[in-house]
């Protein structure tokens, strides 16, 4: 697997994994998250010519392809300067959002989150209270739970930090 920024040329692929990603939320206790259309066209369009989209590419059966998406930036998140809780420090730390995988992938959002780890070791990220599945993989990978955050949409969510 390897990790390089997304382009327009991925734009069909990663619009077929958010809408994969979505049926997958709501067919496993979280269909709110991310409602019908969430990200936006226009928001993914704008994620990739800020350069701050990636994608994981997998190769199998002796061709690459697509297997994962997420937003990394080093950033300072609005969403996150007012939280019902404590971030583990105050230093600066790189964002991960979006994070959504193809079908038939195992692995890949780990390996995302690990790639983003390493390029700054001090990451916030944040989750719907339903989406269990991003908890556990969060909890495995040694984020802590942080608290909640509302998001400018009015949205709870749950905040998670790794940090050195």
């Amino acid at each position: 697997m390897q990790i390089r920024k997304a382009t327009m040329n991925d734009l069909p692929d990663i619009l077929a994994i958010y809408t994969y990603a979505r049926e997958y939320m709501k067919e496993h206790g979280n269909p709110d998250q991310w409602k019908d259309n969430y990200p936006p066209l226009e928001l993914t369009t704008q994620d990739i010519r800020s350069g701050c989209l990636h994608v994981c590419i997998i190769r199998a059966n002796d061709r690459e392809r697509i297997g994962g998406v997420f937003y990394f930036h080093p950033e300072e998140d609005p969403d996150y300067l007012n939280i019902d809780g404590s971030w583990l420090n105050s230093c600066p730390y790189a964002v991960v959002h979006r994070v959504a995988t193809a079908p038939d992938t195992k692995g890949i959002a780990t390996f995302c989150l690990n790639w983003a780890y390493e390029q700054f070791p001090n990451i916030k990220i944040d989750t719907h209270d339903d989406n269990i599945p991003m908890q556990h993989l969060l909890a495995k990978l040694g984020f802590i739970c942080c608290g909640h955050t509302t998001l400018k949409s009015g949205d709870s969510r749950l905040i998670y930090q790794k940090a050195e």
